[in-house]
């Protein structure tokens, strides 16, 4: 199987093709979240080179801007990837350089459903200075700084975080944040409070 995976890449030309990273028969995504591929969503290929990983960490983000309770979970993504694959300003004033695709894994919008962004088997990217390779990387909608984390959000992510760190064997204390490598709010005090939760959680599969 894994000569016949090789031959496949070898013709089709693909650069870092390789198997899912996963070390157990978890889902991906737990029943009863919804769930929105690449394909769905209409997602365009990366347009640069991507660095393949092995994920060893899962870390949180949050978006950084105001909850949108009434646009689809596809234009976001839509959205965030065209910011992304240009050279795009930020909100301090910096010029941001095209990525190759959406810097997060998995997004997961206001009402709790999750978006495919990155393919998981590539490194993601940062405005700031730590390096993502290893992470896999969620990104909760909303400025948590500012606003509360929706109950839908927190459902999802009670289910979410668990099943991902099963999956990619990943310990509780590999469960972090944005803020716990970098000079950055990031994912916002109301989503970090919740971490200790979410790391009991992950001890408890």
């Amino acid at each position: 199987m894994k000569k016949i995976l090789i031959l496949v890449c070898a013709l089709a030309g693909f650069v870092g093709c390789q198997q899912p990273a996963t070390t157990s028969d978890t889902p991906l995504i737990p029943e009863g979240i919804t769930y929105l591929s690449r394909e769905e969503w209409g997602a365009n290929a990366p347009v640069l080179p991507m660095r393949p990983h092995k994920l060893t960490r899962l870390t949180i983000h949050h978006t950084g801007v105001p909850q949108l309770f009434d646009r689809s979970l596809m234009d976001k993504l839509r959205n965030l990837q065209k910011f992304s694959q240009e050279d795009s300003p930020l909100a301090d004033g910096r010029m941001k350089p095209a990525w190759a695709d959406v810097p997060y894994h998995l997004y997961v919008d206001v009402h709790g459903a999750v978006g495919e962004a990155r393919d998981l088997n590539y490194a993601g990217d940062s405005n700031t200075s730590y390096d993502p390779a290893g992470h896999l990387l969620v990104v909760v909608e909303g400025n948590f700084e500012k606003e509360a984390i929706t109950e839908a959000q927190l459902k999802t992510l009670e289910k979410l975080v668990p099943a991902l760190a099963k999956r990619f064997g990943i310990p509780a204390d590999s469960l972090g944040a944005h803020k716990d490598f970098a000079e950055t709010s990031c994912p916002g005090a109301g989503l970090y409070a919740e971490l200790p939760r979410f790391r009991q959680l992950v001890k408890g599969n």
